[in-house]
């Protein structure tokens, strides 16, 4: 039997988040954003190593901070530059049931010029997250044009 290059279940890219805790983190995921624990390996000590959650269609692989190894969360390194993004059939559910999981809400869920429902949110773990439920198929142009207006909004609102 040979190998698939991209195992099954999984897409090209895949993100791999470092938690402080990661047991609890996967206790999390479950709870705020309805995570499926696939499989789960874990150290001598019972810290885990590594382990697969399929959130909607995706995975998302999660791994214990290891720093004597350099392998250091978003909590140890002061944040992250990155955000996971999650499309969902309903954003206004999956945002509410992620911030009465504990989520910090970073933007507010509002619609979006560019055609989704849209808002970000910070996890307990350092990990920064974004939720849309896509509403309108726009054209490049109306995206441009619709986003020109909405940048002259906020500027309006700043001053």
């Amino acid at each position: 039997m040979s190998a698939k290059p991209v195992p099954k279940g999984f897409h090209t890219v895949t993100p791999h988040l470092v938690c402080r805790n990661a047991a609890k983190a996967i206790d999390f995921y479950t709870s705020a954003f309805g995570a499926e624990n696939i499989r789960t390996h874990k150290m001598p000590d019972g810290k885990i190593m590594h382990a697969e959650l399929k959130i909607g269609d995706s995975i998302v692989m999660i791994g214990e901070e290891f720093p004597d190894w350099k392998v250091l969360s978003p909590q140890s390194l002061g944040g992250s530059t990155v955000t996971l993004h999650i499309f969902t059939d309903d954003v206004d559910s999956l945002f509410q049931r992620a911030t009465s999981a504990g989520c910090t809400v970073t933007n507010p869920l509002v619609d979006q010029f560019w055609g989704d429902r849209y808002g970000q949110l910070m996890d307990p773990f350092g990990h920064k997250w974004s939720v849309a439920t896509h509403k309108e198929d726009l054209s490049d142009e109306e995206i441009e044009k619709r986003g020109l207006v909405a940048m002259e909004q906020m500027s309006k609102q700043q001053k």
